[in-house]
Parts: structure tokens; sequence; C-alpha cells
């Protein structure tokens, strides 16, 4: 789990993502609505008229609304833009479970305890359609799917007000599709696949089920078995073959969806999780729990690369590949890393690269990993295949100083502290010097030149000559990320989370500097 923002708050029990901008809605068991920043970890807005626990909450795609439903029995629409309650929706007789703007049509659909689903329109504000099929709360142990299309085409008038159930219209514009039955104990969520004829639910009985629909009935396909507990909500992955669950066993837990095995699983120490939220266009995922939410990606997406010349060199699905600019041409060079057997193409627990390092002079790549102490591997195009890489441990971080010299990063504990050195190194993966670094905290180096690098640690990097074991300058700026190079090597760009620098190459000068903001 890549973690991207992270809140201590009260229990959680909804959240939505909003479609284009790094929001994200969560909805408290206080009666509190919190609006985040997620990029910036900053708290934007709190919306405050609910009474009780808000369990449901969902940003509008297009418009500056959102909408909440909570144990108040109440469904208020509200503008974050002035930040106000705009209405709110009466009717539903017991706790409101969970409500959604509906992607095309100007409704709201909100399931309660009170045994109903009800569609309303929130441009004309008033409910169109009552859905009560059901003989116990909505999160009974069947699974129930409905046919709405007559409602999209009818335009029939709302409920009398004396009607307040809706009783005279419930039935004449939406009818139950198809029952799922197949679950022990009540079902606490259910979610249609983007793109395929399947359904998945979590249920109180501990099991997701995987279920498959055509136009006449709807079937189990299959049980995934590994939690402890009741599972609160769980979802398909939007852009993988993958299906993501949480439970109150403080577990989130990542299936594959084809061979219905688990693949991964994510613990707390002492909270559960109530709810699973997934953002409409990005990897993103959010979980809500006992004490917060957090946001999340199930691995790290941005590929090592190196840029030399007119190619672009980039680690993906276990190939290190070329792209030419001039021609556009994409092509795998040679593979770089094996799956193990068996494994899912996705979250494989092979060592992910995460630096790229390329000398022309010689054709040779190096590829670093952070994981478990840190690794590289060294391939001499197009001779070496996986198996004949040349291979090490350090820090996370290897670099080529000179085209048949590379650097390695490597930490050792001592009885008192942890010693960090540069081991230099030659194409045949032979020592030819140690160097002690003049910054013990260095967790990171970069290519600054033939035999410079730069180094970085927790607030500044600094650049070191490894020739004379000298520093020729430093600058103060929150942990480096990325480094990118003009083309004459004169001018550098320090990429932090949230800051750019600009700085000369002689004694790291800045030259300018841009902090983003929320605004």
């Amino acid at each position: 789990m890549l973690t991207k923002f992270e809140t201590s708050s009260n229990q959680v029990r909804g959240l939505s993502f909003h479609p284009k901008r790094p929001w994200i809605l969560s909805s408290l068991h206080t009666g509190a609505i919190q609006l985040w920043d997620y990029r910036m970890a900053t708290l934007i807005d709190t919306f405050e008229e609910h009474d009780g626990p808000v369990r449901g909450v969902h940003f509008h795609i297009s418009q500056p609304l959102f909408v909440s439903g909570g144990d108040d029995y109440k469904i208020k629409v509200w503008n974050y833009k002035t930040h106000k309650c705009l209405f709110t929706f009466l009717g539903h007789l017991d706790y409101i479970r969970t409500v959604q703007f509906h992607h095309e049509c100007p409704w709201i659909v909100s399931a309660s305890d009170d045994q109903t689903i009800r569609i309303w329109n929130w441009q004309s504000r008033t409910c169109v359609s009552v859905l009560a099929g059901y003989n116990h709360y909505v999160m009974y142990q069947t699974v129930r799917v409905w046919d709405i299309a007559p409602l999209r085409k009818n335009k029939t008038p709302p409920a009398d007000d004396d009607d307040i159930m809706g009783l005279t219209q419930m039935n004449s514009d939406a009818t139950v599709k198809y029952v799922l039955e197949g679950h022990d104990r009540g079902v606490n969520w259910a979610a249609f696949h983007p793109t395929l004829p399947l359904i998945v639910s979590g249920a109180d009985d501990r099991k997701v089920k995987l279920w498959r629909t055509n136009e006449t009935k709807a079937w189990e396909v299959d049980t995934l078995q590994g939690h402890l507990s009741n599972v609160s909500s769980v979802m398909f992955h939007a852009k993988h073959d993958l299906i993501v669950s949480n439970s109150e066993d403080k577990s989130i837990r990542v299936w594959d969806a084809t061979k219905r095995t688990e693949i991964k699983t994510f613990r707390r120490e002492n909270d559960r999780f109530w709810i699973l939220a997934a953002h409409p266009e990005t990897n993103l995922l959010a979980a809500g729990h006992d004490g917060g939410l957090i946001v999340f990606k199930l691995e790290r997406e941005r590929p090592a690369f190196a840029l030399s010349g007119d190619s672009l060199f980039y680690a993906k699905d276990g190939f290190l590949r070329r792209y030419e600019y001039s021609t556009k041409n994409d092509s795998q060079v040679i593979p770089i890393q094996r799956r193990p057997p068996g494994s899912s193409p996705s979250l494989n627990k092979s060592p992910r690269p995460r630096t790229l390092s390329y000398s022309p002079t010689e054709n040779a790549v190096l590829i670093s990993s952070d994981l478990d102490g840190g690794s590289y591997e060294l391939y001499i195009i197009p001779k070496d295949r996986s198996e004949d890489a040349k291979r090490g441990t350090g820090g996370g971080s290897a670099v080529f100083i000179a085209c048949n010299r590379f650097a390695v990063l490597d930490k050792s504990t001592g009885q008192e502290e942890v010693v960090v050195v540069l081991v230099v190194k030659n194409l045949k993966n032979e020592v030819v010097k140690k160097i002690p670094l003049p910054i013990p905290t260095t967790d990171a180096i970069f290519y600054a030149g033939t035999g410079t690098l730069l180094c970085r640690c927790e607030d500044k990097v600094v650049m070191f000559d490894l020739t004379q074991t000298l520093v020729l300058g430093e600058v103060h700026t929150p942990s480096v990320r990325h480094v990118v190079w003009s083309s004459d090597m004169e001018s550098v760009a320090l990429l932090s989370k949230h800051t750019i620098i600009l700085a000369s190459k002689k004694e790291l000068v800045i030259q300018c500097s841009l902090h983003e903001t929320t605004l």
C-alpha cells in the first residue's frame, strides 16, 4: 500500500472523491462532514447540520454540490462553494445508509433501514419513486437488483403528501430484476463491475461473493473467504482485475478477480474499517476507519526511467523498454524481472524498480529497488538476460558516475550508529573503492555530472565531488523526490512533494523556487 494521505478524526462512515479536484469528503459518526484537500493535507471546510452519525456522502459529477444522509432520517444537498445546505429531503423513517447522485439523471438514490430505497429529483426537489420490495433493513441477507429503465422514460408525478411511503407508485416505474440469495447474514455492500455483467457483495457472514448476470437471471460465481469479521464494504478496482474489500476485522484485502484468490492484506492495529471509496478517474482509493481515513494506491505507479539523447529508457511489466522521440517507436529491450510462477501481474512480490540510471557509452543500465533494504541490478544491453544480471544490495540508490563506474549507497550498522558510505564499483560489479559521505543521514543519491553526486537527506541536498571528497554546495529543501538537469548540466530542478527549486550547478545557488498551495 502506498499511503498518500491520512487523517486523525472520529469514526469515518462515508467517503466520496471529488471527480476533478484533489478533494475528499468524509462523514463522521459525530454528524460532522469534513472536506479535505488530500494533496496538500489540509482541512478545507466542515459542514455540521446533521443530528447524529452521517453514513452516506457523495459529490455531484459536475455541479458544486454534494449530498449527505444520516441517522436523523434526513437527506441534505449542499453547495460547497457557498458552504450552505440548499435543501433537505424528508421521507425516510429510519437511518439512511447510503446516498448517491445518479451519473446522468437529476436524481439522488438513498437506501434506509425503513426497508425502502428512494429516488429523489434534486432539481424539482421531489421524491419520484419508492422501491419497497424488502421485508427487513435494506442491509438484508439478499441482494436485489432493480430495473429502473421505465422510470427514466416516465414522468410520473410525485406521490401525494398524504402518501408518505409512496405506496401508490412504488411498483409502477421500477421492478426487481434479480434477487441474489447466498449470504447467511446481512449484506452491508454491493457494487457493479464498471464494464462486465458482474456484481460483488460483502456481508456480516464474513464473506465476499461474486455474482454474474445476464438479461434473464443472476447467479453466484464464487465466494471469497478470509475476513475474520463483518465485511463493511467491497468494490471492483476500476483499472485492474481486482476486488478490494474491508472489514471490521481491521483489514483491507485485495483479491484477484479472475483467480478469486487473496493477493494482499493491509492491517491496522486498533481501527475497524467501515467504508471504501474509489476515485472516478485515477487509481486512488480511500478507506474510513475508527480513527480517521486513509487515501492510498495499491502500488507505486510511476515507472523508473532515464533520458539519454533521443531515447527514454523505462521499466514496465518486467521489461526494460525504450521510447524514441523522433520516430515515436516504443520497444522492449530486455527482460529485467521475471514474475514468480503463478503470481498475479498486479501486486507481485518481486522488487519493483524505483530508479534507473543509464550509461550510453557502455550501453549499461542500473535498476534500483528500495524494497527490503534496497538492491540493484546491472545489465549490459543487449547481451544480458534477466538471469545474467549482476546484482547487489544497497540503500535503494545506484547511479553511474562515469562511463564504466557506478556508485551504490551502502548503509551498515555499527555499534552506536548507522554508517553510510559510497561504494564505487566497475561493470564487473567489483568494488573499486569506498568513500565516506559527509552527511551520515544520506538516504538517496542522484547523478550530478561525471564524478559528482547529489546526496539527499531529510532537509537538504549536498553536491559532493567524489574525486576530491569535497562538498561543493548545498541547498535546504524538503525531501527531494526527483532531480532534473538542464541539457547543458548548468542548472538543476529539485522536485519535492510540494516544492520545486531551480539551482545553479555551481555551489547549488537557488535561482528560483515555487511552492504549491491549495488555491
